[in-house]
């Protein structure tokens, strides 16, 4: 069974930049990875997507230019940069994995990312 790690989230002014972290245990290169976020209250939503070798990248609209999600197969991690950080991003950030060969979905524990002066 895959397990999730999340890290680097925190407190940050506006404009500022954060790089969270998952990392994986098992096969990372059957892994399809995204990102999502939950704000208080609301629903939890889909923030950025990658392929299982990075060939295919996806963005909600609200992040795009300012996100950067990547991979790294041989460390079993996949980022998230956030630059430009706004008030709006607050939120608890969850790491997502679907496994292409089990067919399974796995969630990180989440990371909360705060912006606020």
């Amino acid at each position: 069974q895959v397990q999730l790690v999340e890290s680097g989230g925190g407190l940050v002014q506006p404009g500022g930049s954060l790089r969270l972290s998952c990392t994986a245990s098992g096969r990372f290169s059957v892994l399809e990875m995204s990102w999502y976020r939950q704000a208080r209250g609301k629903e939890r939503l889909l923030v950025a997507y990658i392929s299982t070798f990075g060939g295919t990248l996806h963005y909600d609209d609200s992040v795009k230019g300012r996100f950067t999600i990547s991979r790294d197969n041989p460390k079993a991690t996949v980022y998230l940069q956030m630059n430009n950080l706004k008030p709006d991003d607050t939120a608890v950030y969850y790491c997502n994995a679907r496994d292409t060969v089990q067919y399974t979905e796995i969630w990180g524990q989440g990371t909360q990312v705060t912006v606020s002066s």
